[in-house]
């Protein structure tokens, strides 16, 4: 059993059984693997933003849904499995995710009839949305990696829970919007934390987003910052 002064003798980066060349290597697998799907996935994410914009709250939550199954198995279950064991635990937590937005999207708890457009919420959700929709397919080219390690929601996990997280703080309100964000934030938590190990420079970025993310979750929630919300019946 290990003791106290043992465990406090490890470091983030003994957590992390990979190298930065072969976690971005394995980015630019998933791309190379199921190109083009790209470009329908980012399509796909411009209609979940649209459809929660106009109050269609349950038919963006189960847009996502899919999303969530897919990177579960064929990211983190049949790719980043064979660097982490961890990789089959985040395949079931995203497949739980994909299974809570099936239940609310079908029930319609928590879902915003109409997004204000000019709340806090829906502006900081639009803001969440554009960084995982545009900023993380620039990244690779910008830092001069190239397009094939471009992150894309839909087939990499971080744009993706960006994304969703966004559409979360647009779409629901109350208990459910928390009960969304919680996966996302976690997992973008602890993505920045990787890509810090990996000396990757954008990692700040994504600490932002969960910032602003709870912020907006912690102003939605104090009484009387917030539109109304009913169950939609879209």
């Amino acid at each position: 059993m290990r003791t106290m002064n043992e465990w406090d003798s490890y470091q983030l980066q003994d957590f992390i059984p990979f190298s930065a060349d072969v976690y971005f290597r394995l980015l630019e697998r998933v791309s190379e693997t199921f190109w083009p799907l790209q470009l329908f996935s980012l399509g796909l994410g411009v209609a979940v933003l649209v459809f929660a914009l106009r109050g269609k709250a349950r038919l963006a939550l189960l847009l996502l849904a899919p999303v969530w199954g897919f990177v579960g198995v064929a990211f983190f279950a049949q790719r980043y499995a064979n660097l982490n064991w961890a990789g089959h635990v985040l395949c079931w937590v995203w497949i739980v995710q994909a299974a809570l937005l099936v239940m609310l999207g079908i029930s319609g708890r928590g879902a915003a009839h109409r997004a204000g457009l000019l709340s806090g919420g829906t502006i900081t959700g639009v803001l969440v949305t554009l960084v995982g929709l545009l900023m993380f397919p620039l990244l690779a080219p910008v830092l001069g990696s190239g397009w094939t390690q471009a992150e894309v929601f839909g087939l990499h996990p971080d744009p993706t829970a960006i994304v969703s997280l966004g559409v979360f703080l647009i779409a629901l309100r109350g208990w459910a919007q928390w009960l969304a964000c919680i996966i996302p934030m976690l997992w973008i938590s602890f993505s920045a934390l990787t890509l810090q190990v990996l000396e990757a420079p954008w990692w700040p970025a994504l600490f932002a987003v969960v910032a602003a993310a709870l912020g907006s979750l912690i102003g939605q929630s104090h009484p009387g910052s917030g539109r109304p919300y009913r169950r939609s019946s879209r």
